[in-house]
């Protein structure tokens, strides 16, 4: 209840923040006059598909702000975050480097100590940096943000017109449980469902209130470009919409499919970025500190897996990374597999490659458990009669060692080709690539996830914050 107070009083004030975290060197560059420096604020949806805004396709979802801002900005097709969990996500983005070697790869983690972040870097710049909502970092010396309240938006960015800021508004919406908004503006017998979800009566009534949620955070990002809008430095100042992981259902949130590694991600700055614009570039989460530091004047830190994509921003570029990672790891979820279930993937253009690292057991967790918003075990007793159900459920519960994925042609990732001889020799090259990169990342698979030892959960600094976690 604290929560949904706090929103209803946000919605009537406004608030938003922005981070980020990294191990290497100091920024080693000149503090730029005031008016050079970019104010940024950045806005955190929590557990929202990619796909489910108007700006990014669903025709269902009422979202007019976020569909506002990608018309006067630059949408991006191909952004991932590495692991589809909230505080690995989190701190990633704040670091700049990659679950794994930060420390923060289970969920409810927290990175090595002496490990920075994008809080670090800003102030080095003469920045003030602060964390509206939802924390789910730590420790606190790793992420040295101000804390503001969500009301407390309007009162930092006006604070002072001639200190550049950064703002992360992390939101708790649309996250379980999906309680907030109105999901009688939503029928559930007129909603489409999605081609990668079983269609059942509970799937659509569980979608209105998912939508409900996600129209609710729309309304946020309203409140927050009315508060830009309304400063006078609103033409110098960056201001980014991204979706974080995907919905808590089969085949998103806790997976390494598309439906949990891919983000929306839409960035505005006026003059600088081409309004109505898309980009293809390949991006992720640890390629955002690297770009607002450069974006703000700033060096970019030695010793990040992330690299700037400040050109493409700009219009200069639309290539960046070739291959994108995910890594996701059982430990610390709640009634997840037993002796855990590390799962790794890597992509590029055109393919998915994952590998299940313990693919003899079955995969289970909390979802599956308790199934709070009644969604699974709706599935598991429509596939008693359903091959298309039947099928969605055993996948998800009993994987093999390898799956690979046409993106371009299969984007929900429905038709594993594994099987298929004549693709054996993509797998074997992306198969070398994704232990490459592990290796690189002093990633162990299954020994790394058995091996981690808890640093202390994240938290949140009010309990109204943590709601939902």
């Amino acid at each position: 209840m604290a929560m949904h107070a706090g929103r209803r009083q946000f919605l009537k004030a406004a608030g938003f923040s922005l981070a980020s975290v990294a191990i290497g060197r100091g920024l080693e560059a000149e503090k730029k006059p005031a008016p050079d420096r970019p104010n940024i604020v950045v806005m955190l949806a929590d557990d929202q598909t990619y796909l489910d805004s108007g700006a990014y396709g669903n025709k269902d979802v009422k979202t007019p702000n976020i569909d506002r801002l990608a018309g006067q900005g630059m949408l991006f097709e191909r952004c991932f975050t590495a692991t589809a969990m909230c505080a690995p996500t989190r701190q990633q983005l704040y670091t700049g480097i990659f679950p794994v070697r930060n420390g923060a790869y289970p969920n409810h983690s927290r990175v090595k100590p002496g490990t920075k972040s994008i809080v670090h870097y800003l102030k080095a710049l003469g920045y003030r940096v602060a964390l509206a909502g939802k924390s789910h970092v730590g420790p606190r010396e790793s992420f040295p943000f101000e804390r503001i309240p969500t009301s407390g938006v309007r009162e930092f960015v006006e604070r002072d017109h001639k200190q550049p800021y950064c703002l992360f508004y992390a939101s708790n919406s649309p996250h379980l449980p999906w309680k907030t908004g109105d999901a009688s503006a939503y029928d559930p017998k007129k909603i489409t469902v999605p081609p990668y979800m079983v269609d059942v009566a509970q799937t659509r009534q569980g979608l209105c209130r998912y939508y409900a949620e996600i129209t609710s955070f729309d309304a946020e990002v309203g409140k927050c470009m009315k508060v830009v809008g309304d400063s006078p430095c609103k033409d110098n100042t960056i201001f980014i919409y991204t979706s974080e992981q995907g919905m808590q259902a089969p085949y998103a949130k806790w997976t390494c499919y598309d439906l949990g590694l891919r983000t929306a991600l839409v960035v505005r700055w006026p003059k600088r970025i081409k309004a109505g614009s898309k980009a293809k570039a390949m991006v992720q989460y640890v390629d955002v500190t690297p770009t607002l530091v450069e974006a703000a004047g700033g060096k970019v830190p030695e010793g990040l897996d992330g690299r700037s994509f400040l050109q493409v921003l700009l219009g200069k570029t639309d290539k960046h990374n070739d291959l994108v990672y995910g890594v996701h790891t059982t430990a610390k979820i709640i009634s997840a597999t037993p002796g855990g279930y590390p799962v790794r993937s890597v992509r590029d253009e055109k393919y998915k490659y994952i590998r299940n690292l313990r693919h003899t057991a079955t995969f289970r967790n909390t979802m599956i458990v308790s199934d709070r918003e009644n969604i699974w075990k709706p599935w598991v007793e429509k596939a008693r009669t359903d091959k298309f159900a039947a099928k969605r459920v055993s996948g998800y519960l009993n994987r093999p060692a390898e799956e690979l994925y046409d993106i371009v042609s299969d984007p929900h990732e429905l038709n594993n080709l594994s099987g298929d001889e004549k693709h054996r020799q993509i797998m074997d090259a992306m198969n070398r690539k994704l232990q490459a990169w592990m290796d690189q990342q002093g990633d162990k698979g299954l020994e790394t996830e058995l091996g981690y030892k808890s640093r202390g959960k994240p938290k949140n600094r009010k309990r109204s914050e943590n709601r939902k976690k």
